[in-house]
């Protein structure tokens, strides 16, 4: 039975994503969750996998082409399979946007591409255009039966240079999509902040005690990761989601964290990290991030997150407030570990010290339940060995 190989949606607000290149020819024979075709969103470049085994057949967009989600670019076929006829009413703005994408230079005026002009252009303007980099479609001639001279060149020249020179730079897509969804946010989620300073000794020890029989690079992040799923699994709320009406309860606890990437920042998940081991937590970490690195991630890379870490530590930031990433209902902040003279039994001591700042959304969280996980959180940092057995 034929199966559909769809645009996917890899988050809530996401329309369409580009095409960049097929993996595989039509024609060709692939085994389910082999990388098939390389898809950009506004936030991350992924490999989408073949949903089957099978025989890639009838490939509906190419490279370059804007789909709209859900839409469907190709079919997989068992071996002499014919794919199903293609609906009339199917997605026409997606084939429009596929037909636009593959279309020569020469014929795309319609599409944006500026045509040469009709009017009549003096040799001396056309030589000045050039110099002065002037589009001429763009330049009204002001000589006889509307010719354009080298005088208008000059004054088209003249308008479009301060204008220019004022442009700023364009943003990336990633760049554009994180101030879209930022200000979205801040705007419409009510956030409040819980503070808490952590006596980050115990962390340290059990990174140490941990860390010495592992095959992979035990950080900090993964412990920190390990300990808030365990204590969020305990607090519902804050691994819940505002729908609009009602609170909805995650029954997983997938942790994102905030990666760096280039113009920007996106979520990496781990699922389950309430259940996972710190050597899976630390594997799971560095393949993420190497991904994220590489402009490589997947889909389930960067969907299905429930509650977001991002930790800035690494860049000597002492402290800071995270803006929530919706539909989660918090994010915890995590700053340095740095050396700081603190109270201990009534006596000055020096210790290394961490600062957690929790940004909860109001409509899921109040205050008092925020500040009972924090509680916790910092008790489960104190004594980490009890929570990663």
């Amino acid at each position: 039975m034929a199966v559909s190989v769809v645009m996917p949606a890899l988050e809530m607000a996401q329309e369409t994503g580009k095409l960049l290149a097929w993996l595989k020819k039509e024609g060709d024979s692939v085994k389910k969750g082999e990388p098939l075709v390389e898809i950009e969103t506004d936030k991350v470049t992924v490999e989408v996998e073949a949903p089957a085994d099978g025989i890639l057949a009838a490939l509906k967009a190419w490279e370059g082409a804007e789909i709209p989600v859900g839409h469907i670019i190709a079919w997989i076929v068992a071996p002499g399979e014919q794919p199903p006829a293609e609906s009339p009413s199917a997605a026409p703005a997606a084939r429009a946007m596929t037909e636009q994408s593959v279309r020569p230079a020469s014929v795309a005026s319609a599409a944006g591409v500026p045509a040469e002009p009709s009017a009549r252009v003096s040799p001396k303007a056309k030589r000045v255009a050039k110099e002065l980099g002037v589009d001429l479609s763009q330049v009204r001639g002001t000589g006889p039966d509307g010719t354009i001279t080298s005088e208008d060149v000059e004054a088209a020249a003249k308008s479009q240079a301060p204008a220019e020179a004022a442009e700023p730079a364009a943003l990336s897509s990633v760049a554009r999509l994180m101030a879209q969804r930022t200000t979205e946010s801040w705007t419409t989620t009510p956030h409040f902040f819980l503070v808490r300073e952590i006596d980050a000794t115990p962390l340290l020890v059990a990174r140490q005690h941990h860390g010495a029989g592992m095959n992979v690079k035990l950080t900090h992040t993964d412990l920190l990761v390990a300990l808030v799923a365990r204590v969020v699994a305990k607090h519902p709320k804050l691994n819940a989601s505002w729908t609009g009406r009602t609170i909805h309860f995650h029954s997983d606890v997938n942790i994102s964290l905030a990666a760096a990437v280039k113009d920007g920042v996106v979520g990496v998940v781990i699922p389950q990290a309430n259940t996972a081991t710190l050597t899976e937590i630390a594997g799971q970490r560095s393949e993420l991030s190497e991904r994220a690195r590489t402009g490589r991630l997947r889909p389930p890379d960067v969907t299905g997150g429930t509650f977001t870490i991002s930790n800035l530590g690494m860049y000597q930031v002492d402290a800071f407030s995270a803006i929530i990433t919706p539909p989660q209902a918090a994010v915890l902040a995590v700053g340095a570990i740095t050396d700081r003279v603190v109270a201990v039994s009534g006596q000055p001591s020096v210790r290394p010290m961490m600062t957690l700042t929790l940004s909860s959304d109001h409509r899921v969280v109040d205050g008092a339940q925020a500040a009972v996980f924090l509680k916790d959180l910092a008790d489960a940092l104190g004594e980490p060995g009890k929570w990663l057995i």
